[in-house]
């Protein structure tokens, strides 16, 4: 449960980014929360839904571990998502769960979106067991199976432009760089070995390209 500890609101500051997340001015309760994720080989975040989003306080850790979209370390594990409402609406946040996910390197698995009214009817009791049972079992195959997915489009999309704006734009002042400069990824099809077949082979080199004209762009 997030509100057993202490987490305070990201200032804005940036220092996770440029220096590394060691730098954040705030030293509250996110790294004992990192320790445990990296810890662990399955991760599920849970929420109600507050306003149509996630609540506040999974918002505040969620941008509190934002240098982790730009420096990415969860592959090889696995991630889903509950979504508990009393409307069917607010879709959207599974997706943006599932995006978090992703962009932070896990194995993303479709959460589950649970919709019932207080107080709790027998069918929809029925109903929520039937769903998390399936999801139970979607993650646990992503757990135990073997392999990497093939990287979506927007993924793709993500990593050659983040990747190629970053090598001409930054240098080994920046975290971000000599992150990606350790690990290969300036020279990478993508964040890992994986085959992307003749379209996503052809797409990626024109997202490199576009990340080039966008960091000439950002010089003129």
């Amino acid at each position: 449960m997030l509100s057993d500890y202490r987490l305070e609101p990201c200032r804005g500051c940036k220092l996770c980014f440029e220096k590394g997340e060691e730098a954040c001015p705030l030293k509250d309760d996110r790294d004992v929360l990192i320790e445990k994720m990296l810890a662990s080989d399955g991760i599920v975040f849970a929420s109600p839904s507050y306003m149509f989003q996630v609540s506040g306080l999974l918002k505040t850790f969620i941008d509190r571990l934002a240098f982790f979209g730009h420096r990415p370390r969860f592959f090889g594990r696995t991630f889903t998502s509950i979504v508990v409402q009393g409307l069917p609406f607010g879709g959207q946040i599974g997706k943006y769960l599932n995006l978090v996910g992703s962009c932070f390197g896990f194995k993303t698995v479709a959460g589950s979106r649970i919709v019932a009214r207080e107080p709790m009817t027998e069918q929809d009791a029925r109903k929520m067991d039937k769903t998390l049972a399936k999801q139970s079992k979607r993650f646990n195959e992503a757990l135990v199976g073997e392999g990497r997915p093939v990287p979506t489009l927007p993924m793709l999309m993500g990593f050659r432009i983040g990747r190629t704006t970053m090598r001409l734009e930054l240098d080994d002042r920046s975290r971000d760089y000599r992150y990606y400069s350790e690990r290969g990824w300036f020279d990478a099809d993508y964040f890992y070995p994986v085959h992307l077949g003749p379209l996503k082979t052809v797409a990626g080199k024109l997202f490199d390209a576009i990340g080039s004209r966008m960091a000439r762009n950002r010089k003129k």
